[in-house]
Formats: structure tokens, sequence, C-alpha cells
């Protein structure tokens, strides 16, 4: 199947070294890059944080440019919250305003790359995997509105439209 998550966490290589990722922002681009080479219709998802201790407006900007640089479909955003005996809970936290503002900030980016990610698929046949009633996975994860279709049955359709969350589509 054509989709990968990504636990990216952060942006920024030194969010990410105090985060104590074993990762710098050049390895996922450079992953996203190699993997779409090779199958160009993967879509990414990945987990992002907003607010993590000791992140600066510049700092903080490397996520969001990394949504788009990596042209990342579905995002999870994470406000952080210190964990009590954690080194991050030790560290200068930012005020819980400015991590809430962040985090909306970094879904606002999420939501304009899943408008973009399901506009590119718009007109598409699609393999699409009925979970529920009205509701299926397309193979790249994109969730799919349908019409009929039983759990578990498989089906062949085309993208008609999409409304900012979903494909629409129809045989």
């Amino acid at each position: 199947m054509p989709h990968l998550h990504l636990s990216l966490q952060h942006g920024d290589d030194l969010i990410l070294k105090r985060m104590k990722r074993r990762h710098e922002r050049a390895d996922a681009l450079r992953l996203v890059e190699t993997v779409r080479r090779a199958r160009p219709d993967t879509a990414f998802g990945a987990d992002l944080i907003a607010g993590f201790p000791t992140e600066s407006e510049a700092a903080f900007e490397s996520s969001v440019r990394l949504v788009e640089e990596a042209d990342i479909a579905f995002l999870h955003v994470f406000p952080f919250s210190p964990r009590p005996g954690t080194p991050a809970a030790r560290m200068p936290q930012l005020p819980r305003a400015e991590i809430k503002a962040r985090a909306e900030r970094l879904r606002t980016a999420g939501a304009a790359a899943l408008n973009r990610h399901l506009g590119d698929r718009v007109g598409r046949s699609l393999e699409v995997l009925v979970e529920t009633a009205g509701v299926g996975r397309a193979e790249d994860f994109t969730e799919v509105r349908l019409t009929g279709g039983a759990p578990g049955e498989l089906r062949r359709l085309r993208a008609v439209s999409h409304d900012g969350r979903r494909l629409l589509a129809g045989l």
C-alpha cells in the first residue's frame, strides 16, 4: 500500500536533538524523496509536536515548512505537554497559549496539505476498501465517502470531488 506514516516530531534540527531523535530534517526529506522516486503515488502521514520547550518562532516555522516540502497529506499535531520526570519537563517551557496557537497553525498547514492531496486525486480511479457503510480507504489511506458496498469489500471507484476531509467517489 503506498502510504507511510512517519514519526517526524519536528522540522528543526536543534529541537530534534533536544528531543533526542536520531534523525535530522534532511534525513526525513531524503527518505520522502527516495520513496517517491520508487513509488510516486505514495502518500505520507506524520506526527509533529508544537511548542516543545525552547522552540523559537524560526524553529516552529521549520515544522510548518516541512509539511509542504515533504508533501505530508495526513498530519497528526500534538501540542507539547510536559511529562513529570522527563528532561523536557525541566527545560524552559513556552506559555500554554503559545503552544495551543502553534498547534492550531500546524493543523491549518495540515488541512491545506490534505486539501492539495485530495485535489490531486480527483478524477482518478481508486481501489477502495469499504470500512463501514458509506466510508472506505483508498490504497494510499485517503478516506473515501461512497455509496453501497459491504465492510471488507474492495471496490473500483472514481474520485469525483472532495469536501476538504475526504474524497467523494462514484462508480
